[in-house]
């Protein structure tokens, strides 16, 4: 004799429509959601974003060795076998810093041009800084700016003066209606390899360059600063291993790691965040104007982990980071981007 069905318990049977309808609204928002992720990903075409796609970055860019070549001080971007590559076809952006307003030292060619590049089409309006020798590469980076539709400001001269670094940060506020993200990149390197080679006049060009101005452009932007403002200085490898060539060069750039870590402990307390980005080698003008011996320069960046120099659009990211608000509690920071080169 077989017994009963068990009478259904209205309880568990109303718990389990309950939880089935709840299982069918979760999957219906989970499914959209998933879709408009996918989606943000995409580019205003549809493709997959450049920096998405996955490559071996030992490849990703040309090894040495490269052709002899040199050009005049400060040199240009557009002259350079191969070319540098600053995210000019590849940099999209996603809104990080809509609205901010960015100064950015040295962004006619080089680490500053893909910093300007990215800024611009995550939202900034960028002032950029250069040397009037430096129009032609400059003028590309002002299209490119404005093409990503974002008010873009050029203001030439020479930062080894006071009252130009003064003016400067004035007219960058008045221009783009405050100030919100300083970078201090501009440099001057000059390999010298004996120090009793080294001029007076050569070690105060790159002291004036590389550590006055960035004194006196950081001093006069402090009073424009509000909360969630970020300063992001381009010191070096230079700084931990310098070369022996570079005696001036990597005396700059480790002040300017002191710099970054002391001013961080100033000026927390009004909410400004200091932080530094230590580059290895990176195929800018500076390598062939003066700051490496043209016999070496074929073999450039050779000596790295991933075996070639870094492409100035290879740091984008990492300022990008540093001036949004996703990296909020770093300050003092130095973020190295070296091809594996360690670092302290």
């Amino acid at each position: 004799m077989t017994e009963p069905d068990p009478i259904p318990d209205p309880t568990i049977q109303s718990r389990r429509r309950v939880l089935g309808k709840l299982g069918g609204l979760a999957a219906a928002l989970t499914i959209p959601t998933a879709l408009a992720r996918q989606n943000s990903n995409l580019g205003s075409s549809g493709r997959i974003p450049a920096q998405s796609v996955k490559r071996n970055p030992v490849t990703q860019y040309p090894k040495p060795p490269f052709p002899k070549q040199t050009q005049p001080w400060p040199g240009l971007a557009s002259k350079m076998v191969p070319r540098p590559d600053h995210g000019e076809t590849s940099y999209q952006g996603t809104g990080r810093l809509v609205g901010r307003k960015a100064l950015i030292t040295g962004g006619d060619s080089g680490i500053g041009r893909a910093v300007a590049i990215a800024y611009a089409r995550e939202g900034a309006d960028v002032a950029i800084n250069y040397l009037p020798a430096e129009e032609s590469d400059a003028r590309e980076v002002i299209a490119l700016i404005r093409a990503a539709g974002r008010k873009a400001v050029a203001i030439p001269g020479d930062l080894r003066s006071e009252a130009f670094c003064q003016e400067l940060v004035a007219r960058a506020v008045r221009e783009l209606g405050g100030l919100d993200i300083l970078v201090s990149n501009a440099a001057r390197q000059h390999q010298v390899p004996s120090i009793e080679d080294l001029t007076t006049e050569l070690f105060d060009w790159t002291m004036k360059t590389n550590l006055y101005a960035m004194f006196w452009i950081t001093k006069a932007a402090m009073p424009h600063f509000q909360p969630g403002a970020s300063i992001i200085v381009t010191a070096s490898e230079q700084a931990y291993d310098p070369s022996p060539n570079l005696l001036d060069y990597a005396q700059t750039k480790a002040a300017q790691v002191a710099f970054t870590k002391l001013l961080s402990k100033q000026v927390i307390h009004k909410g400004i965040r200091v932080n530094a980005v230590a580059p290895g080698p990176i195929w800018t003008p500076l390598q062939p104007s003066g700051g490496q011996d043209p016999n070496k320069l074929p073999q450039f960046g050779a000596n790295t982990p991933i075996m070639r120099p870094g492409q100035p659009a290879e740091l984008a990211a990492a300022y990008v980071t540093l001036a949004s608000q996703e990296s909020s509690y770093a300050t003092g920071q130095v973020y190295g981007v070296n091809g594996g080169n360690a670092q302290p």
